[in-house]
Formats: structure tokens, sequence, C-alpha cells
């Protein structure tokens, strides 16, 4: 069962880096994309209506670590407190803006919110890179789980390489979504900027995966490696093809074998102690116990269809490409000149 949840974990990860790393990328591009607010408000709608239930999936994450290994939960999110928080306030900071962007006819007040979601995307995209780093590599946890050592801890160069890696596919995971969902010269510049930056974008994720594998790989994490090299291949052939919808499906491919070999490169622990390998905690040592494992697998049983099939509607439903042509002119409602534009 704790092997099973831990698997679990990083299943939920996944779907959190897949999903959410084209809304961080989305919004990393939006001065860059976006030429003028039409456009800018054309990008915002691609993820509109999906944004806040991808970060479900980071939620369910959080929670079933809290559940199913509260040691761990306890010594990851204590030892990482500062980077945590500040990827917190991001997240907080990209949801208000996207609701409040458009409630003043205002062109300052549009461009505040604009900077508010591009810091907000960079910060969160660049805080969960290092902290699963910080998760991989290890913290300076003593025999009782409590980190030694500065707040600061988490920070190093192998997790601001972590960092790098996680905001450098969403930036290219946002391009290649924008690609697939928008239509005119916005997917144009979309695509054609996916072709330029991935390249070195990609350059830390492989450089962290190589790291990773180097100190604590098996044949089988070494193979994910080699998976999450030829995915991205892969994408990059596809797009040049126009395959935007393969471009993005082998975009998640490479998020997946990149996830297993994190995850894989972990296991069997859950959070290794840079100060002694013997204080490290471990699936087995930080688990709650099978009652407690047991129960959450019938509760998963029964609520993880539901959220697949509401977001799978979601999805399906706002499927077709957007462009300029969707977008609506301003709505100033008489006697209010402040009301802004339809969400």
């Amino acid at each position: 069962m704790e092997t099973f949840w831990f698997c679990v974990i990083a299943l939920l990860w996944l779907g959190y880096l897949f999903l959410e790393g084209f809304d961080f990328g989305v919004g990393m591009l939006l001065p860059v994309l976006g030429r003028d607010d039409t456009e800018r408000r054309v990008l915002i709608n691609t993820i509109g209506p999906v944004w806040d239930g991808n970060e479900v999936w980071l939620l369910v994450a959080g929670g079933a670590t809290f559940a199913a290994f509260p040691d761990w939960y306890a010594s990851l999110f204590s030892s990482a407190y500062l980077p945590l928080t500040l990827f917190l306030i991001a997240l907080i900071g990209r949801g208000v803006a996207f609701e409040y962007r458009g409630k003043v006819d205002s062109a300052r007040w549009r461009r505040v919110w604009d900077t508010v979601i591009v810091a907000g995307s960079w910060v969160a995209a660049l805080g969960v890179g290092l902290v699963l780093s910080a998760n991989v590599f290890g913290l300076p946890l003593d025999a009782n789980g409590d980190r030694l050592g500065s707040p600061f801890a988490a920070i190093s160069l192998e997790t601001l390489l972590g960092a790098f890696a996680v905001a450098g596919y969403a930036l290219v995971h946002g391009a290649v979504f924008l690609s697939l969902k928008t239509e005119g010269e916005v997917r144009e510049r979309a695509r054609s900027l996916a072709l330029k930056v991935a390249p070195l974008a990609l350059l830390p994720l492989v450089v962290l995966l190589l790291t990773v594998q180097l100190r604590f790989g098996s044949v089988w994490t070494w193979a994910a490696t080699i998976v999450v090299a030829l995915a991205a291949l892969g994408a990059y052939a596809r797009l040049v093809l126009r395959r935007e919808g393969q471009a993005f499906a082998l975009m998640g491919v490479a998020v997946a074998a990149t996830v297993t070999a994190l995850f894989g490169a972990l296991y069997p622990n859950v959070l290794p102690s840079t100060l002694d390998p013997a204080w490290s905690l471990t699936v087995a040592g930080a688990a709650s116990s099978p009652y407690t494992l047991t129960v959450m697998t019938w509760v998963a049983a029964f609520g993880t269809p539901a959220v697949l099939v509401y977001q799978g509607w979601t999805y399906w439903v706002f499927r077709k490409r957007i462009g300029t042509r969707h977008i609506p002119p301003v709505h100033v409602p008489t006697g209010d000149a402040r009301v802004g534009e339809p969400s």
C-alpha cells in the first residue's frame, strides 16, 4: 500500500505538471505573443475555462501526501517553507489577476494585472521546480526529520537547475498549447516561438535528468530519461510539420517520463537527508497506518473517476480553436465607464 500511494502521488504531480505547465506557459508568453489587448484576451481565454480546474491536481497531491505520508509532508513543507510560500503567493496572484483583469475598462488597469499574470506564472513555475528537485536531491534533515541550517537550505545549484528545468518546459509547453488552441497570426507566432526556443529552454531539463541519473539512477530510470529525449525530439518534428495536436501529446509523454525518472530515482526514499543517508525518510517509514491507506484507496477509487470525467468534459466542450474574431468588443454599460470587458 505504501508503494502504491507513492506511485499515486507521483501520478498526481504528473497531472499537475502537464496541465498547469501549459497554464504557466501561456502566462509567461502573454506579453510576447499578445501584440495588443485583443490578442492577449485570446491567450487568456485559451486557459480561462480550465486553469482553476488544473490546480485541483496540486491540491490533491498535497492532500494525499499529508494523509498517506505525514512525515514526508511535515519535513518537506517546513524545510522548503520560503519557496513554497512564494509559490503559493504567485498562484494566488495569478488567480486574482485572471478574474480582475477585465473588471475595469482601463489600459493601465489591464497592464497591471497582465504584469501580475506574467510574474506569477514565472515565479510559480520556478518555485514548483525548485521544491520538486529539492525533494529529489535531498535536504539537511536530522534524525527527527527536522531541517538543520538556514531557511534557504532548499536553494542550491541542483535545485536552481530544477527550477529552470520546469520553467523552460512550461514555456515550450505553453507555446505548443497555444499553437494548438489558437488560429491566425497568434497560432503562427506561437508555433514559430516554440520551434525557436525549445532547444535552449529544454536544455536545463536535460541537464537535470542526466544529473539525477548519474547520482541515483537505475536501468529503468535511464530508460525513462531516454524516452524524455525521444518524445521531445518527436514533438519538435511534429511541430515542424504543423501537427500541433501530436506535438502536444508528445510533450505529455515527455513530462510523464520525466516524473517517472525523478520519482523512480527517489524510491524507496520519499525525502533524502543530505546529512546522513540513515536519516532519510523512506516510503515504509514515513507512511500512515495500513488502515488509513486502505480507507484512502477506497475514497480515491470513487472520487478519481469523477474528477477525470468532469475535467475531460470541460476540455471536450472547449476543444475548438479561438482567435481574435471570437473576442467581443469591450462592453461598457451606460452610466458606468469603469466596467470592462467580459471574461
